[in-house]
């Protein structure tokens, strides 16, 4: 079959979506059911994904001040599907994959990825100009859409709920995890430690964006009521990029920060966060709700004992290895993080437990199981006409 993979979201730095869509990117033209695959973002024609990734440039704030104007997202809404109908027109024979929930008109079978609910059903974690945007892009995507695919099978429960969607057009197909998260002795990752001032599983780790979902500020409560000795011995490291809704979210940092049991990382070079899994002592994610949670693999496929929440799709993707704590009780959530920290035969236990849960999923996994669902939608759209510009 012939493949459109829309590439947009590939942008540095590379985590969630983004990941997402540059794994397809670089499998789908691989498979032996795939003839050919091109790539498309909203301007055009993209010869090589990987030139998306070159810089990270000043995109991602362009994009957010153009959505604060409701004259420019007008304006978008009106143009763009009318200039993506006329550059997709000549290839209907293909299957269109919008991996990043929208769908540009098309005339054949398309497929969307829709990779959580949260705009709908928690729309106080994001700003109100993506709210307003999503909310109007979504619904078109799913009248343009032969299948839909969801990162797992909470999120398709809730789509085929929320949308009233048939079950048989809603396919979950969970995500993978690159090869360069794996168990590492202390010789390998002790130049970066170092550079950090941590020592060898000698801290607990969190990789999340600094926004309101993924409860930072539950995260610093729990962790203040550990006993100062266990702090200092295994203080919090803390990866993300900056993203919304956090002021208070960075006035907690810079305190823990000052209390010297936290160090904020920020955003670090792809090439060192494996190693950073790889050097923890333990993985906590304590977020309000996931689509699947990617972080909480990785430090699966680390080898690290895991705490997180017990929401959405969390208890999905970590079966039985992980602590599972409600992510509201700060009280409960100390007492997970403090057994990880602490408790010696735990700690030992839950390594090869998690190692044998992330083997059970893979990028090359994903990407088949993403081309049956292509076919199944030139299926589904077989016998039909071309659909006019939506």
């Amino acid at each position: 079959m012939n493949v459109i993979l829309a590439v947009g979201g590939i942008r540095p730095p590379l985590t969630g979506i983004g990941r997402y869509v540059w794994e397809l990117a670089c499998r789908l033209p691989r498979l032996a059911d795939v003839e050919s695959v091109r790539f498309y973002r909203g301007d055009g024609w993209v010869e090589h994904p990987a030139e998306l990734l070159q810089s990270r440039g000043p995109g991602s704030g362009i994009r957010r001040r153009l959505l604060r104007s409701s004259l420019a997202v007008g304006a978008y809404r009106v143009l763009a599907p009318a200039l993506s109908w006329w550059r997709l027109r000549p290839y209907g024979e293909s299957v269109f994959h919008g991996p990043n929930y929208y769908l540009p008109p098309f005339p054949g079978a398309a497929v969307s990825t829709i990779h959580d609910l949260s705009i709908y059903l928690h729309p106080e974690f994001h700003p109100p100009e993506r709210v307003a945007f999503m909310q109007k892009e979504i619904p078109a995507a799913l009248r343009r859409a032969s299948l839909l695919i969801t990162d797992s099978e909470f999120v398709r429960r809730e789509v085929i709920e929320f949308f009233a969607w048939p079950e048989s057009r809603v396919v979950s197909v969970p995500l993978g995890v690159p090869e360069e998260f794996h168990p590492r002795e202390e010789p390998e990752v002790q130049a970066l430690l170092g550079r950090h001032g941590l020592r060898f599983s000698e801290y607990g780790l969190c990789v999340a964006t600094i926004e309101p979902r993924k409860n930072i500020v539950g995260l610093l409560a729990a962790y203040r009521l550990l006993p100062d000795t266990l702090r200092r011995r295994f203080p919090l490291v803390l990866v993300g990029d900056r993203g919304w809704h956090n002021e208070e979210i960075l006035g907690d940092i810079e305190r823990a920060t000052r209390e010297e049991w936290l160090r904020y990382l920020g955003y670090v070079a792809e090439g060192e966060l494996p190693l950073l899994f790889s050097g923890a002592r333990m993985f906590v994610f304590p977020s309000f709700y996931e689509g699947f949670g990617l972080p909480v693999l990785e430090a699966m496929a680390s080898g690290l004992p895991i705490v997180c929440s017990n929401r959405a799709s969390l208890p999905e993707v970590t079966g039985e290895v992980a602590l599972l704590v409600d992510p509201d009780d700060v009280v409960a959530l100390g007492s997970a993080i403090e057994r990880a920290l602490e408790d010696e035969q735990w700690n030992r236990d839950a390594r090869p437990a998690s190692l044998d849960r992330a083997l059970q999923f893979s990028w090359d996994t994903t990407a088949k199981r993403t081309v049956d669902v292509y076919r199944l939608a030139q299926e589904s759209f077989n016998g039909t006409v071309a659909r006019p510009a939506a």
